[in-house]
């Protein structure tokens, strides 16, 4: 079944990573999905949050917004820490913290910002792709690699089809609307789904879930790409 911008079904849109795009944070990326295209910029900072003093552990969060016109019409400057940009900017928070082990940046935090310039489905997913890239190059700063490699797709049902990677005029149609947030070694770290208009079933899921892995491998390449041009 050929979509509105002729893919077929289980193909994801062309992902473009390009890293260091900014010059002053550690670490930053421009990633894109198709037409959705996230800023991506890392902060390396010393000390961390109140509960984690003496605990010998960094932390790494995040903060995720659209900017006004990334949109077909100019929306509110959302403020990062109300409503579906807090929920976002948790989500983009644990999936990175995945790629981390903690104990191996004590005393820092650092901070990935996330901001949309162009929303065509998918942003949360392309910003954590892309947040792993620009956290990637802030762990290098300080001589740590990442444990893990993280990616994150999004899947759906839309006409009875399972799809993967949805654009805007898919996801507002989807019957059910699924983000995987995912390791390359093929671990789980966020499963996100929900039934918007009808139902699905475990098998469904089962399906969607083997279509996510097959597709992010298209993701990991451009993060590889990205960061091997940088080393």
């Amino acid at each position: 079944m050929p979509r509105s911008d002729g893919r077929e079904p289980q193909i994801m849109r062309p992902v473009k990573i390009k890293a260091g795009v900014n010059p002053y944070a550690e670490g930053s990326a421009m990633c894109s999905f198709g037409r959705t295209t996230v800023l991506c910029t890392a902060s390396l900072e010393e000390g961390v949050p109140p509960f984690l003093s003496d605990s010998g552990q960094g932390w790494v969060t995040a903060e995720y917004a659209m900017l006004p016109r990334s949109t077909h019409t100019r929306t509110r400057r959302e403020a990062s820490k109300k409503g579906r940009a807090q929920e976002i900017s948790r989500l983009i928070g644990r999936s990175l913290r995945a790629a981390v082990d903690m104990k191996n940046i004590e005393g820092y935090t650092i901070r990935v910002d996330c901001d949309v310039m162009v929303a065509d489905g998918g942003t949360r997913t392309a910003s954590i792709s892309g947040g792993y890239v620009a956290l990637a190059l802030a762990l290098g700063k300080i001589g740590v690699r990442p444990k893990e490699t993280i990616a994150a797709i999004s899947l759906g049902k839309v006409d009875g089809v399972l799809m993967a990677d949805l654009a805007y005029d898919e996801d507002s149609a989807a019957e059910v609307d699924l983000n995987l947030v995912l390791t390359r070694n093929g671990e789980l770290v966020e499963v996100q789904g929900s039934a918007e208009k009808g139902l699905f079933d475990p098998a469904e899921l089962s399906r969607m879930v083997e279509l996510g892995f097959a597709v992010s491998k298209d993701i990991f390449s451009a993060q590889d790409l990205a960061l091997g041009q940088k080393d």
